[in-house]
Parts: C-alpha cells; structure tokens; sequence
C-alpha cells in the first residue's frame, strides 16, 4: 500500500471514528461509508441496503441516485448480487454482469442502462448475524483486487458495530431503533432533495451537496436540515444559496 492510500485509508476509519463520537446522525454516517467507498476503492458507486427484523431489505445509503435507483430495481424485482449476499452471508463478485444474464435476467439490463458492467456485494455482519449487504458498483468490466476487498469489508464492519452501539439495549433491538430513525430520516431526506433540486434546478446528487453544506456551514445535522426543508420551516432557498459556498 503507497503511502498516499494509507494516508487516505486512516483518514476515512479517522472521519468514521469522529462521527461515532456523542449522538450521531445515522443516516449521514452511512452516507458517509458509500463515499469513503467510491474515494478509496476501485469502484464507481456503492449503495448499502439493512435488514429489519423481518428480514426485509431497505435501501439505506447510497452515493449516487443512479446506484439508489438500482439498489431499490433489485428489492422490487427480488433479484440481484445485494439480495443473494444478504441471503446467503457471502462475498459475491461479478466480474462481467453480462455473463450473469440468465442468473439475474432483470437486474443485469437495469445495471448496463445505469453504465454498471461490474458489482462486489459485501455482507454487513454482527457477529453471526447478516444485517444487510454493501453493494459496490463499477463501470468497467473486472474484479476488486484482494487489497479492496478486505478494506470494503472492513468498512462494512464499521458501519455494523456502529448501528448497535451506545447503547444498554440489545444488539437486536439498538438495530431495530437504527433503521427505523434511518427510514423515517431518509423520507424527510429525499423530499428536501426534491425540494432543493426542483428550486435550484439542479440534479439530486447536486440537491444532496447543497443539503450537506448548509447542514456543515450551520453545525446541523443533516436529517435535522431535511425535516426543516420538507415541512417548509426552513425556505428552501436558503439551502439552494449554499451553492455559492460549494464553488
């Protein structure tokens, strides 16, 4: 490993680290991973998708609306490489989506039409227990050296230990608590976005900057922010006007 990645590979366990410190925003945090994924991995995009206590999957995190719109294809077609590492608590590397065709008939052409030709999905783990899966997205065809792979896990590893800790409840039931404030947090998220993108005629992933860099410029967190802008407490124009901080 060259120094610079491991400069940057301590950096990002350092960014995780901080945000674990006092209560956290849960949702900002895994936010957070799928980026640290795509700066430090060789990957373009990475969605992340929890478990709750019935086993059903929820769309959580993701670094891009193209890979959170195929992350939520693969819950309602009920097929693809996130879905078969939750079930089975495996690494599942595909190299060559076009050589899965007849394994995934629906979710490898809605991968292509979103420029993915590649996916590594990594189970999310608390000790024997499978929570959910870290989908890892590229836009060109090969597989995750073994370097990538161990640090994308380890990321995953992360994230899990922090969804359950602070807590005297159980293990079960923090994680229970996690995801539902992630859910409820994420409809309030994606409705700013929409609010913000449509005001400022920008893309969403543009609407999600605009909403961390007033959240960061006003020491708020950022679900904080989006319940504000949903229920028009907060104008939306003034998080569009962020974006003459973000130039």
């Amino acid at each position: 490993m060259s120094a610079e990645r491991e400069r940057s590979v301590t950096e990002a366990f350092v960014s995780l680290a901080d945000s674990l410190v006092g209560p956290f925003d849960v949702v900002e945090m895994l936010d957070g991973l799928t980026e640290e994924c795509v700066r430090l991995l060789d990957v373009a995009s990475a969605g992340l998708l929890l478990a709750d206590r019935s086993g059903v999957l929820h769309v959580v995190a993701a670094s891009s609306e193209q890979t959170r719109s195929l992350e939520l294809f693969q819950l309602q077609r009920d097929e693809g490489p996130c879905l078969e590492c939750y079930r089975t608590g495996v690494t599942v590397g595909v190299a060559d989506l076009q050589r899965h065709a007849d394994r995934w008939p629906q979710f490898v052409p809605a991968a292509h039409e979103r420029g993915f030709v590649s996916v590594h999905a990594l189970p999310m783990r608390l000790q024997d227990q499978v929570l959910g899966a870290l989908g890892l997205f590229g836009t060109s065809v090969g597989s995750l050296n073994d370097d990538d792979l161990s640090l994308g896990q380890a990321l995953a590893h992360v994230a899990s230990v922090a969804l359950v800790t602070g807590n005297a409840t159980s293990d079960r039931t923090r994680l229970d608590q996690q995801l539902q404030n992630a859910l409820e947090s994420r409809v309030f998220v994606e409705q700013a976005k929409g609010a913000v993108a449509q005001h400022a005629n920008v893309t969403m992933d543009e609407a999600f900057t605009l909403l961390r860099l007033y959240s960061r410029d006003h020491n708020q967190r950022l679900t904080d922010v989006a319940r504000v802008v949903a229920t028009r407490t907060l104008p939306v124009q003034e998080v569009a006007g962020s974006r003459q901080s973000a130039r």
